[in-house]
């Protein structure tokens, strides 16, 4: 990337410190000159890696951003599936749509990685991660994946990485209105509505809203050939969604708002330890409310506030019989300031606070209480880039963390770059590892891990951005479940080890008039006490996704790609899907666009026992305003 794009990169917070704009200009300019923002790259702006708007191609940290247009060329309509296609990033299903989903980023486990929804975090108290599956696409603006040790900048789960969704926000425009309705395979049935835009007419005031429906009839969760006790008729799933966001501009560079998101599932599931006459459904709503404002103090220091409520509610029901729930709630509060010290050098420091409780028939809890301070510096002194952050965390319950993260990088040429980097992290125990009956310990501690990174990388203009990351993640401390009196019950201790070693090359950006999207990872998850393979993680992967425009049409393809793995000692094999994607613009208003997933219809497990989706098709027709 020309030096010129770099420096002119540098833009305006949009709506927080995590929502940047990601806009072009017709040429490269230098946005230190330009205090209004109008100056904008022709390269993808990114905020997760340093808490702060960078050019992707500026990023230390091995770095993924899905685009609004990534999202709607993806034949994906929940997070997971767009997932899938990040370097470093395996996701594993139990079942058909709505079922629990793990997702491993680069070698971790599922509660090892840390989602947030605009800077706010729904993970569940109890499991320690998130409901992946919850999400739909449908309001979602566009994602960012940052893979290894950030804890130094998000604290606890982001050991294997952080994945952050950006929603959906309103445009500077007049108000427009969209609608689309689905049908497909399964018996699929979507409907979506949204408006978004300007209520003034000098554009200061914006507003976003989105409501979304899908619905299906699934197929059966758990191949009853492998499980004779699982219900063998197909499990269902049903989400309502809705997202809004409303924002204002302030004179003096001040802006503030608010955010709303919720998804609410209902999907039946399949239990192996049951009868194959049960009927289990799962009730589930993943939920997050935030007001934020930002603002610049001087001409040199900027401020950002953002108050959050995070909610996970999950309630299971057999046969119609209430069995238990799990309701989490997490309030957090953020305040980070920005420094500019030199027009290429900035500090940053903050103060976090995060409250979350339990409400569960199964376990009991007190509130955990959780403070943390962070700092961090960036600075650029010619061909050389430096970014370093730490972190305090005190918690309640257990005691507290502290992580760091130091990085570096060289320009050796206008286009090639090197990057290194040394970094910590670590993941406070959940509440089932604290407090559940029977295999609950209060003497547990956090788990920790040390990732070294190193990193060759080509950027242009035309081409895009190539990056081969190498990286090795040591993982100490780790919590297992021993058995205990002769095999009767389990208790949670810090006794497990593992080391993950790995290549990680990303391709992002446009070959000729396609756009083309690669991501491959060879890794060696190697559990350092069994010397074994860490389960369910195989150890080479890749994607390939490629679209392009031809008049009125849009058509592309998806190529996601798997090796073996084991699971607890069962082998599974190696796959390789291929999902079709085309879109026909029929005026400038309505469109048509279709679908086929799994083309050739391949069979393939995720999970032991859990049975996966075959081939499927799916049209929509939709109108946007004008």
């Amino acid at each position: 990337m020309s030096t010129p794009t770099v420096r002119a990169a540098l833009v305006a917070f949009a709506a927080s410190p995590f929502v940047a704009l990601a806009q072009t200009a017709s040429a490269p300019c230098d946005a230190s000159l330009d205090p209004s923002g109008s100056c904008r790259s022709l390269e993808p702006i990114v905020v997760t890696a340093q808490r702060g708007p960078q050019p992707l191609s500026e990023a230390i940290a091995q770095t993924t951003r899905f685009s609004r247009q990534d999202v709607a060329d993806s034949t994906a309509t929940d997070l997971p599936g767009l997932l899938s296609q990040a370097p470093g990033v395996q996701i594993v299903r139990n079942g058909p749509p709505g079922s629990n989903v793990t997702m491993f980023l680069r070698g971790g486990s599922g509660p090892q990685s840390l989602v947030l929804i605009d800077g706010v975090r729904v993970d569940s108290v109890s499991l320690g991660q998130s409901q992946l599956g919850q999400i739909p696409l449908s309001a979602v603006d566009h994602v960012e994946v940052v893979n290894g040790d950030v804890s130094a900048l998000y604290g606890s789960g982001a050991m294997g990485g952080v994945v952050q969704v950006f929603t959906k926000q309103g445009g500077d425009h007049p108000p427009r209105f969209d609608f689309s309705l689905g049908y497909g395979s399964y018996h699929t049935q979507t409907q979506q509505a949204g408006v978004n835009g300007a209520l003034d007419k000098d554009g200061k005031t914006t507003l976003s809203v989105h409501v979304a429906r899908s619905k299906d009839d699934g197929f059966s969760a758990i191949d009853p050939a492998l499980a004779p006790n699982a219900n063998p008729g197909a499990d269902g799933y049903l989400n309502e969604s809705v997202s809004a966001t409303l924002r204002h501009t302030f004179e003096h560079g001040w802006d503030a708002g608010a955010r709303y998101f919720q998804s609410n599932g209902k999907n039946s599931f399949d239990n192996a330890y049951g009868l194959p006459t049960d009927v289990n459904y799962l009730y589930s709503m993943v939920r997050v409310a935030s007001v934020f404002a930002n603002g610049k103090l001087t001409d040199w220091w900027t401020t950002h506030f953002t108050a959050g409520l995070g909610d996970d509610r999950a309630v299971d029901k057999t046969n119609g019989v209430y069995n238990n729930r799990f309701d989490t709630d997490n309030r957090q509060f953020s305040w980070q300031n920005d420094f500019k010290l030199t027009p290429r050098q900035k500090l940053q420091a903050g103060y976090e606070r995060l409250d979350q409780s339990l409400r569960s028939d199964m376990v009991s809890a007190p509130d955990r209480h959780v403070n943390s301070v962070f700092a961090g510096y960036t600075a650029r002194f010619g061909a050389n880039q430096i970014q370093a952050n730490v972190r305090r965390d005190q918690y309640s319950d257990f005691g507290g963390a502290n992580t760091y993260y130091l990085g570096y990088g060289l320009d050796f040429t206008e286009h090639w770059k090197a990057t290194a980097s040394y970094s910590s992290a670590f993941r406070a125990p959940s509440f089932d590892d604290l407090y559940f009956p029977g295999s609950g310990n209060l003497s547990i501690r956090p788990e920790r891990s040390h990732s070294v990174e190193a990193a060759l990388q080509y950027a242009s203009d035309s081409l895009g951005v190539v990056r081969l990351t190498a990286f090795q993640t040591h993982y100490t401390d780790l919590i297992n479940y021993v058995p205990t009196q002769g095999g009767m019950f389990y208790l949670a201790e810090n006794v497990g080890r593992a080391k993950v070693q790995g290549l990680e090359g990303s391709f992002s950006g446009r070959v000729g008039k396609t756009d083309v999207r690669a991501a491959l990872t060879v890794q060696n998850p190697v559990d350092e006490i069994a010397d074994t393979d860490l389960t369910r993680r195989a150890r080479h992967f890749a994607s390939l996704s490629a679209n392009r425009s031809f008049g009125a049409w849009r058509a592309g393809g998806e190529w996601i790609v798997s090796g073996p793995r084991n699971d607890s000692g069962t082998p599974l094999g190696g796959f390789g899907i291929v999902n079709l994607s085309a879109r026909y613009d029929i005026s400038k208003a309505w469109y048509v666009s279709a679908h086929i997933d799994n083309l050739f219809d391949k069979h393939y497990e995720l999970a032991y026992t859990y049975n996966t989706s075959r081939r499927g098709a799916f049209v929509t027709i939709g109108w946007q305003q004008q």
